[in-house]
């Protein structure tokens, strides 16, 4: 599907000098003179190399035709983490490495979209929010809260990130997945 140079935006899956590229950042620029353009940092899906690029508003370019479907996690087995189509229940495993970060915040009997690409995953979308419990914190020292400091915390999975301090051991939290970045407590 072709789009307009200056409709690129980040997540966006483009096919680019013959190889799909994810547009990881998208600067709109409208200079003083001459047309409008999009600054776009991009990286290739098979080689992880990045390119940037600039498409001006009259240039076409090629939106990649990515099917998202629903996966369940199941388990990890020798460097390889196996999924669940949820409506075929076929299972697929994957390298550890093509979900990259994403793998720690997996558990087991978590639903992730895949997208897909003639059928060949090429990208792995967590839920924007994850529930976690606070395995170790440390311990609010009196007089430390006027500020608005946070604290590290070990949530399930051994993911370290930092929370408010009335935040404590043994609760649970909502974590955004994006960023790895405290939310909320989950009040159940």
């Amino acid at each position: 599907m072709k789009i307009n140079g200056n409709a690129v935006k980040p997540g966006m899956i483009i096919e680019h000098q013959n190889a799909l590229w994810v547009v990881t950042k998208a600067q709109h620029v409208k200079p003083g003179k001459g047309g409008a353009f999009a600054q776009v940092e991009m990286k290739n899906l098979k080689s992880n190399s990045k390119l940037n690029e600039r498409f001006r508003a009259s240039e076409q370019v090629e939106r990649a035709r990515v099917e998202e479907e629903q996966f369940q996690y199941l388990y990890k087995q020798e460097g390889k983490l196996v999924f669940m189509n949820l409506t075929s229940y076929e299972q697929i495993e994957l390298d550890e490495e093509f979900v990259a970060d994403k793998a720690k915040m997996l558990r087991e009997n978590e639903e992730v979209t895949l997208e897909l690409y003639d059928e060949v995953p090429i990208g792995l979308q967590l839920p924007k929010t994850m529930i976690f419990t606070v395995q170790e914190t440390e311990a609010v020292v009196k007089g430390q809260t006027a500020a608005s400091s946070n604290k590290p915390a070990i949530v399930d999975n051994n993911i370290r990130i930092m929370v408010p301090p009335f935040i404590d051991q043994g609760e649970e939290i909502i974590i955004n997945t994006e960023d790895m970045t405290y939310l909320k407590r989950n009040d159940k």
